[in-house]
């Protein structure tokens, strides 16, 4: 029963303590170096987390007008959701390095505790039956030893006492004295006989608990705590894997947001957000016109030229007036003109008179809408500080109704000055919408010109010299070209007479002065070089174009950037030529 009760458990290695030993001490420290393996593995995953934090924070836009640009095209929005879902992504990560400490490095740390104490006391357990069965062997090694002894004494007193029988000249008090030494010596040895064989009985008994009742249950116990160590290491290895496993699904809902994000991107809309930022409400000139200069007087020439009717006979000191297109050509170059870089740069006057049409009319009503919005959360807040001003006057215990007065003048001094903001742009835009030309503003102003050239094709000579930047000319007429006839021949002979004269147009009342806020180099043909505080008088005013015609003296004049001056119009001037 014994055997069958041992069958393959420690007890048959209960010569082997000290390898036991070893072998329990080997497991404790295999716990420890997974422990540590782990722990490692949770700091390389809360570095990686952080990291990929400090990268999606890194891309992150800037609070600044240039990221609210990019924010309206696809791909930068599928950009920002890959960096909120990267930053989602790197959460997981957290969330691993967070279950490996608590399931695993944790439990391992307070078990390794528990494992160490029991394998102590087991050890001590086994240590002190092994210390009382070496005891009693000792005991039974004395008892064996005094038997012997005895043994050997009661023989020799034996063999003294027959001698002395026999012996004929001893006297019988001296043979009566060995024969009770030898009784005496038999019963000692017969009492450490007795001694030895009970004690012999004991000892093997209780050298028989002890291999096959003490040790084998010592060794039970510490086979039983080897085998849940290892248990728990299976376990903790399952716990491993299951802690990746459990993040896998949002991981996928994170890579899924990222494919999903990827897969909005929409090139058209993109194209169509870029002319949408940049479209500029310019019309594109007209066709040039064929220029019949077999004939000097009725010659016509194209209002939409982009070239000067007169570029060939120009005054010294010229008043070169040309058209200023968007792009421009200097030096084999083609440069943007300061209206548009001030659209790309973003800045400007406040009224974004800088802008083109369209431009200036997007910025105009976003800034009335934003003014707007903020009139009606003050008119909120009125409202509420109204309705506690009212529940004050009706329970004065709650409050002193005149509190509150202060804070609603605030109140109704701020939307005052929000409300003269918005009809200030609404002025504005409403400016810009009325200049902005339609598609049938631009065929009548075609046909115009049409019956312009076929009537007086001498004074379109003279309308093209007053062209502004956007390519329209004014319906002013100079009052010597209106004297020549279309059916008067020219003599000959008096053509440098008639180039004087027509070179005489009438000059343009000026309307108002302007002061120059910052230093402009004419380099473009038609424009006009001006100091930073020159004080210069205007004779045409800003179209919608973002160019306003000025002239420093009786020869000089020419077009300047409106964002480059400030402009003081007379009251009772009638203002510049207007645009067909």
């Amino acid at each position: 029963m014994i055997e069958e009760r041992m069958g393959d458990c420690w007890s048959y290695t209960k010569d082997q303590f000290d390898n036991l030993e070893k072998h329990t001490q080997w497991g404790i420290e295999f716990v420890e170096r997974y422990t540590k393996f782990v722990k490692e593995r949770s700091e390389i995953e809360t570095n990686y987390a952080k990291q990929i934090r400090n990268l999606s924070k890194k891309y992150q836009p800037k609070k600044n007008s240039r990221e609210e640009e990019e924010s309206k095209y696809t791909s930068c929005r599928a950009f920002l959701s890959t960096l909120n879902e990267l930053n989602d992504y790197a959460g997981q990560h957290e969330v691993i390095a967070e279950n490996l400490t608590s399931q695993i490095i944790s439990e391992l740390s307070r078990y390794l505790q528990d494992l160490k104490t029991e394998r102590k006391s087991h050890f001590h357990d086994g240590r002190k039956a092994q210390q009382h069965i070496e005891s009693s062997w000792k005991q039974l090694e004395s008892c064996k030893r005094r038997f012997e002894r005895d043994c050997k004494e009661a023989d020799r007193a034996q063999q003294y006492f027959e001698k002395m029988d026999a012996d004929i000249n001893v006297t019988k008090a001296d043979v009566e004295k060995a024969r009770q030494q030898a009784q005496m010596r038999h019963q000692m040895a017969t009492d450490s006989k007795n001694d030895y064989s009970s004690y012999l009985q004991k000892f093997n008994q209780e050298q028989n608990e002890h291999y096959y009742t003490v040790i084998p249950n010592i060794f039970q116990k510490l086979q039983e705590m080897e085998e849940k160590r290892i248990e728990r290491i299976g376990v903790c290895m399952k716990t491993f894997a299951e802690v990746d496993r459990q993040v896998l699904p949002i991981v996928g809902k994170c890579l899924d947001g990222m494919t999903k994000a990827a897969e909005a991107i929409e090139p058209n809309a993109d194209s169509k957000q870029v002319v949408e930022s940049y479209k500029s409400g310019f019309e594109p000139p007209g066709e040039v016109d064929f220029e019949d200069y077999g004939q000097a007087m009725k010659r016509t020439v194209s209002e939409t030229s982009l070239s000067n009717s007169r570029e060939g006979k120009e005054k010294p000191g010229g008043k070169s007036k040309g058209k200023l297109w968007p792009f421009i050509k200097n030096k084999n170059k083609i440069t943007l003109n300061s209206h548009v870089r001030n659209l790309i740069e973003g800045s400007g006057p406040e009224d974004f008179s800088h802008l083109p049409p369209e431009q200036r009319r997007k910025k105009l009503q976003g800034k009335i809408d934003e003014l707007s919005k903020d009139i009606q959360k003050e008119m909120d807040q009125r409202d509420a500080l109204t309705k506690m001003k009212d529940v004050y006057v009706k329970n004065p215990q709650m409050g002193d109704p005149a509190s509150v007065d202060p804070r609603l003048s605030e109140i109704g001094q701020t939307i005052e000055k929000l409300q003269f903001e918005v009809q200030k742009f609404e002025g504005w835009l409403a400016e810009v919408e009325g200049r902005m030309p339609s598609k049938s503003d631009t065929n009548r102003r075609q046909s115009g010109l049409y019956e312009t050239q076929n009537s007086t094709p001498v004074g379109n000579n003279c309308a093209q010299d007053r062209e502004s930047p956007d390519g329209s000319y004014t319906e002013e007429q100079n009052s010597e070209t209106q004297q020549v006839k279309a059916n008067i021949p020219i003599p000959t002979s008096s053509t440098p007479e008639f180039d004087d004269e027509f070179d005489d147009e009438e000059t343009l009342p000026t309307i108002g002065t302007c002061k120059a806020l910052y230093p402009f180099e004419g380099h473009n043909e038609g424009t006009i070089s001006v100091a930073e505080g020159e004080l210069l008088y205007v004779i045409e005013e800003d179209k919608g174009d973002g160019w306003t015609r000025v002239r420093r003296n009786e020869d000089e004049e020419g077009y300047v950037p409106s964002s480059y001056v400030e402009v003081f119009l007379e009251t009772n001037a009638k203002g510049a030529m207007t645009y067909i």
